[in-house]
């Protein structure tokens, strides 16, 4: 089976300032072809280190695919760099530099000459079209090694993929690899792991645990002459998987645990409102990065201060001075407030301490209440972090919120049936 390696060039990654989506995108892609990634390399505008970096990739590898440093300017040394090290003289295609040409006269500029640098391919290379930008890729085979240079924006670089190099790799494809995330939440990696320990040991298919901020997951991975083969050795996994977690698993495939919340809510006709203190709008935030939110999402209210919890959301003032703003008693009032307050059908409230400072109580750091109010159901949920982290526990504590409404709307969905 050929291997490949995912080489990743622009100084820019390595300094943060751009997030590389194209190396997960390309590992996805070549999974469909059966070719395995077995490592992703990223080097910056250094000549002599991309040379070292490809040469290295080429020793263990059968197939390189480098992305980004095909432009017009000087730091754009990908192309070059390339073909030297392959052994591939460059020329200038004539047609390539009209192409270049017309494109800057269709948007009414002038063409600086350095973009003709973007018109030189390899003498018996093979060019890829490019046909959302300037820059042609380029594909490289010589004794039995092969190199596929794409250019570095992901608009330009996913389709030339689709259109160009998979018919390029065609030789190298061998059956199919097929992977399925199976998400999980209110249960650690470890728990997870043992409740599912058998299967860790498969090897066709092949499970395994990660973890993620305040959630784990399994990935069922499974290889076969083609795609259907592959779906279907996966398929009784997955449903032992879910048979054995239940009610932790909240999506397979899932892209996030407010997806699915969003999901549920358009599928059942819910309208969801939420009341937030120490998460400051997380909530709502993230339920409305997903398109279509606005359908289901009523209404949210940031709490902070004791004196907005009895005005806005009628929470009692004995209550508060009993237990306090941190509490499971504080949380339900919360949670029946926004429910009133907004019409919603389902209430969500949260509170606590996120830190890195206490609440001047003997409370911890990561302690949180998150409630939920609809007309069938009043429940609350404790949580303890141990963490004084800011950020995690926010994150977490959201995340949480979200999944106590997510089993809700299953259990209210199945009782339904």
């Amino acid at each position: 089976m050929a291997v490949c390696e995912i080489l990743s060039v622009g100084t820019e990654i390595l300094l943060g300032d751009i997030l590389n989506t194209n190396s997960r995108y390309l590992s996805l892609e070549l999974a469909k072809l059966g070719i395995s990634v077995l490592r992703h390399t990223t080097v910056g505008d250094n000549a002599e280190r991309l040379a070292a970096a490809l040469k290295t990739a080429l020793d263990r590898s059968d197939i390189v695919i480098a992305t980004g440093g095909l432009g017009p300017t000087a730091d754009d040394i990908t192309r070059d760099v390339c073909c030297e090290v392959m052994g591939f003289g460059l020329e200038l295609d004539e047609a390539i530099a009209k192409k270049i040409k017309d494109y800057f006269d269709s948007k009414g500029y002038d063409m600086p000459e350095s973009n003709l640098r973007q018109a030189y391919v390899p003498v018996g290379g093979t060019v890829f079209t490019n046909n959302h930008g300037t820059a042609p890729g380029l594909g490289l085979k010589k004794n039995g090694k092969c190199v596929a240079i794409l250019p570095g924006p992901p608009y330009e670089m996913a389709p030339m993929f689709h259109e160009s190099v998979v018919p390029f790799l065609a030789e190298y494809a061998d059956g199919a690899i097929v992977s399925h995330t199976v998400r999980t939440m209110g249960i650690g990696e470890s728990a997870m792991a043992e409740n599912v320990a058998d299967l860790l040991e498969m090897e066709n298919p092949t499970v395994a645990p990660y973890a993620k901020k305040g959630e784990a997951l399994l990935r069922v991975t499974a290889k076969a002459h083609s795609e259907g083969e592959a779906e279907e050795l996966c398929k009784p996994v997955i449903e032992e998987i879910k048979k054995r977690l239940g009610g932790y698993v909240y999506g397979i495939d899932s892209e996030s645990i407010e997806q699915r919340v969003v999901e549920l809510l358009k599928e059942n006709n819910l309208k969801i409102a939420t009341a937030e203190s120490c998460t400051a709008g997380y909530i709502p935030k993230r339920i409305t990065d997903i398109a279509g939110a606005s359908s289901v999402f009523e209404y949210g209210a940031i709490t902070y201060s004791n004196e907005m919890k009895e005005k806005v959301l009628g929470v009692k003032k004995e209550t508060l001075i009993k237990y306090g703003a941190v509490s499971e008693q504080t949380a339900r009032e919360m949670a029946a407030g926004i429910r009133r307050v907004s019409g919603a059908d389902i209430g969500i409230s949260v509170t606590g301490i996120a830190g890195p400072g206490s609440d001047g109580t003997n409370k911890p750091v990561g302690l949180c209440f998150i409630a939920l109010d609809a007309a069938d159901l009043q429940v609350c949920e404790k949580i303890e972090t141990g963490k004084n982290d800011r950020e995690y526990n926010r994150w977490v504590t959201a995340s949480r919120a979200l999944n106590l409404a997510r089993k809700y709307i299953e259990e209210k969905g199945e009782k339904s049936k």
